[in-house]
């Protein structure tokens, strides 16, 4: 851990140190950042009262390879890998189970109802998304069930300022060939965006190969009404899965689907619909599919209605939402629920100076009582650089149908399953100066009631679901981002955490207490030459009962030309690590290819 440290440090201040002036012509002027993700209505990053983190995604490829890369800076962010390039992912925030994590794609629910295992296993290429917004903390006043340790928003490409066609191939070590490409035609009036992108392995150990395929359509159209975006996404994804769940060689394959359309009704409205089908191919044991195998499909759908009125003081905004989603499963048998949702909140700001923000949300589920989730926060300058905010929330969580019906040779479901239920307190202070720094330091506290984790029997050594009673997770995070010129950028992020561990007694948990107690992350971004831009990170985490690891990746890209070559060092320091406990993960990877880009005259 030493030695990565030390070799980032290293690296670090070497491209810095070879940066190019203010005026080297690769990475563009930062903008203004907008949130979208836990407010109502957009607005600037330093306006928010919640603690938010924004990645810019778009234009940076070649130097990511997975959501997950992009995830990792936030210290935060806990992601539980099974395999790379997120084909098999949990995601935590602040200590929260996978199943606590809201996954949304454009502001639609991607979660999966059958399992959180599957709330990653996203259905479009990075290359198809503009940036990813991170709430940490509760959110289910804005967008219902799951969303009690925080919400990871994916928003697509935003219309290409100019019409191209993009080529992509690499190749490495296990096997690794990825190839991928896109087509950007129009401009922001009518314009349509496909993109394509598979990636192969043949795994660095035996079991652990992996197929994936993703296609993705982005349509958007201004007329009189308003803006009209449309999206179309699939994926298939097969991959050895040997430990994944247990002591098995195991291999699985997961078909995604999603749909949606959102139309702007004048300035003030919009309606959006959403379909998704997802369906999940599981045997036990690959060479024998015969000995137990798992086959489910699950569809939901989702459509909303939104209004925002400005006020004599504040804005008001307030909708409706109607969510229906069903599995038919050889294991968890045929079921379905649905629910309907109204919302309202108020904002209102004052003298550039104070902010307040209170609202409510209300959630029907069809056989199950009602879940209110109010919420309420409140922000103050202390001067033209330093804000204090606040925030107190309440969120939920339905048991899955794997939590509730599934049944194997190691897990049992429990049909009595209560609901999630928590309650979100937090603080902080944010320090902006100007563009070129920021800073933020937030302590924070979960209070969980019924919370839901599977405990091991000891005379059947079966692990069964239940609902614990109380449990409670209190933590600090803070993070630090300088820009040392426009074009270079520092960024360094940690979180603390503490769960109650007596709280649950002298028993044996599945996923709880899978957190980690001290995680850390520092990055670099900047250009090396005007032909040359790269970045690296370090992350060390601290596990709770586990050893602590540092995991350093880097690479290299051409930002601008026709031909763009990219190099994409990970685990550089080849650290033995498990995220998952017995799911071992790969050492040193290399990948290395280039990027066509041509541009496209108008007609």
């Amino acid at each position: 851990m030493r030695v990565a440290f030390i070799a980032a440090l290293a690296v670090s201040s070497c491209l810095a140190q070879t940066a190019q002036p203010d005026n080297a012509p690769t990475i563009p002027p930062q903008k203004e950042v907008v949130v979208v993700t836990g407010t109502f209505e957009p607005i600037p990053l330093e306006e928010s009262d919640r603690n938010v983190a924004v990645f810019t995604v778009s234009g940076e490829r070649l130097l990511y390879d997975s959501f997950a890369d992009y995830l990792k800076l936030d210290a935060s962010v806990d992601m539980q890998e099974r395999a790379p390039n997120t084909i098999q992912s949990d995601i935590s925030i602040r200590g929260g189970t996978f199943g606590q994590t809201l996954v949304l794609l454009d502001g639609m629910r991607i979660n999966d109802a059958q399992s959180g295992h599957h709330n990653m296993d996203l259905p479009l290429p990075i290359d198809a998304v503009e940036e990813l917004q991170v709430l940490n903390g509760s959110g289910s006043a804005q967008y219902g069930s799951d969303a009690v340790g925080g919400v990871v928003n994916i928003i697509t490409r935003q219309p290409s300022e100019e019409p191209e066609v993009r080529l992509r191939g690499g190749l490495g070590n296990f096997g690794v060939n990825e190839e991928g490409g896109s087509v950007s035609l129009g401009d922001d009036r009518l314009s349509e965006q496909l993109f394509a992108a598979r990636d192969f392995s043949t795994g660095f150990i035996p079991d652990r190969d992996y197929r994936d395929l993703d296609l993705t359509s982005i349509s958007h159209a201004k007329t009189r009404l308003g803006n009209t975006d449309i999206l179309l996404t699939l994926s298939d994804r097969p991959f050895g899965a040997d430990q994944f769940y247990g002591n098995y060689p195991s291999w699985e394959r997961t078909k995604g689907w999603f749909a949606s359309l959102r139309q702007e009704l004048g300035k003030n409205s919009e309606i959006d619909f959403a379909y998704r089908r997802h369906t999940d191919l599981y045997v036990l044991f690959r060479d024998d599919p015969s000995i137990y195998t798992n086959h489910h499909y699950l569809d939901s759908y989702e459509g909303a209605a939104r209004r925002h009125d400005k006020l004599p003081v504040g804005q008001l905004s307030y909708g409706a939402e109607y969510y229906e989603e069903s599995i038919h499963s050889n294991n968890l048998g045929i079921h379905a629920r649905n629910h309907e949702a109204l919302y309202a909140s108020w904002d209102t700001r004052a003298l550039h100076r104070f902010s307040f923000t209170a609202g409510v949300r209300d959630d029907v589920y069809d056989g199950l009582s009602n879940q209110v989730s109010p919420t309420a926060s409140a922000g103050y300058w202390i001067n033209s650089k330093l804000k204090a905010r606040a925030s107190v929330s309440r969120a939920f969580r339905l048991p899955s149908y794997t939590d509730l019906y599934y049944s194997d040779p190691s897990d049992l479901g429990n049909p009595n399953l209560k609901p999630e239920k928590a309650w979100n307190y937090e603080g902080g202070v944010d320090y902006f100066a100007g563009r070129r720094f920021k800073a933020s330091a937030t302590v924070f506290q979960r209070r969980d009631t019924d919370l839901i984790d599977y405990v091991l029997d000891p005379q059947t050594n079966i692990y069964m679901a239940m609902n614990f009673t109380k449990l409670v997770f209190s933590g600090f995070e803070g993070s630090v981002e300088a820009r040392l010129r426009a074009d270079e950028v520092i960024s360094v992020s940690y979180t603390g955490l503490v769960g109650d561990r007596n709280a649950i007694g002298d028993v044996i948990t599945k996923y709880a207490f899978n957190y980690p107690i001290n995680n850390a992350a520092i990055g670099w971004q900047g250009t090396i030459r005007p032909w040359l831009v790269g970045r690296t990170r370090i992350g060390v985490l601290d596990r709770y009962a586990r050893n602590t690891y540092a995991i350093w990746d880097a690479s290299l890209a051409r930002p601008s030309g026709m031909v763009r070559p990219f190099l994409q060092l990970t685990n550089i320091t080849n650290t033995v690590y498990q995220e998952v406990i017995g799911v071992e993960m790969p050492k040193r990877g290399v990948v290395g290819g280039l990027e066509i880009v041509a541009p496209l005259k108008r007609q």
